[in-house]
Formats: structure tokens, sequence, C-alpha cells
């Protein structure tokens, strides 16, 4: 099973792709998709981004951070249209995305809903025998998919 997790971002959207099989991880690919220009036209670049990275490998699975509370609307705003972007994206191409709270994904991967970036981080490669930690954004992305696949284990074993 191919799992894509998305760390939606307005200026930067993580993505992380991991597989599953038989009990076994591992790590497919992950990176940053960097957008640039005024705010409609990096809509778009991230539509366009998420299309050809689903397009390159066959994802079975999809899951995405949800949102967390920002102090500042505008921010806020931006970053729940860069989310309907990616929810539409991946909904058109694979199904509708599960998804998890930022306090839940650090939680399942680190052991406490405060975890910091740099815990986040660790751990991610740790759990996938990485030889470096990933980029921020890629790694929050590869510790959503893990948080799901971690919940999708839980449920079989109920």
């Amino acid at each position: 099973m191919y799992v894509l997790g998305i760390d939606p971002g307005s200026r930067i959207t993580g993505y992380g792709i991991v597989t599953y099989r038989k009990g076994v991880l591992q790590y497919i690919a992950s990176g940053s998709i960097k957008l640039s220009g005024n705010f409609p036209t990096r809509l778009t670049q991230l539509y366009e981004a998420l299309r050809e990275i689903m397009g390159q490998y066959p994802i079975d699975v999809c899951t995405v951070e949800s949102i967390f509370v920002s102090h500042n609307a505008n921010t806020a705003l931006k970053l729940g249209q860069a989310r309907g972007v990616c929810l539409l994206a991946l909904t058109l191409q694979i199904g509708p995305p599960t998804e998890y709270a930022p306090r839940l994904v650090k939680k399942t991967i680190v052991g406490t809903g405060s975890a910091s970036k740099s815990q986040v981080q660790f751990m991610v490669a740790k759990r996938l025998g990485l030889t470096g930690c990933p980029a921020e954004d890629a790694a929050d992305a590869l510790a959503v998919a893990l948080c799901h696949i971690q919940h999708l284990q839980c449920a079989t074993v109920q």
C-alpha cells in the first residue's frame, strides 16, 4: 500500500510517500513544493505539483494534516485555501483523504502532542531508517503518512 501524506502550506507544502507491506515500512519519496508569485498563482502551482506527484507513484491512500489554530486570521484563511486545493486534487485523483490533527500526528509519532519540529524530524528518520533528517515540511508530511499507517494497524487489531 502506497500512502501519500501532505502537510499543506500557502508558501511551502510538504509531501511524503511511504509503503506499508506485511508490517514493513519503506520510504519512497518526500519533498517540499515551494510556491511563488501571487496567491492565485501559488494555488495553481500547488494543484499542478500535487497532480504531478500523484502521477509518478501508484498511490493507494492519501492523508492530510488538518488545520491548526492560528492567531492571524489572514494566515488561517490562506492556509485553509491551500488545504482546499490539496483536498480537491487528492479527492479527484485518489479519493477523499483522511485527516489528522497536528497534535495527534505528533503524539502518534513522537509520543507527545507538543513535540518540536526537530523531534518529529528525528523520529520520522528513525522509523523509516533514513540516514539524515528530512526537511521540516517533508518530515511533517511523512509523519502524517506514518500516523495513518499506525492508526490503520490499530484498527485491524481491534
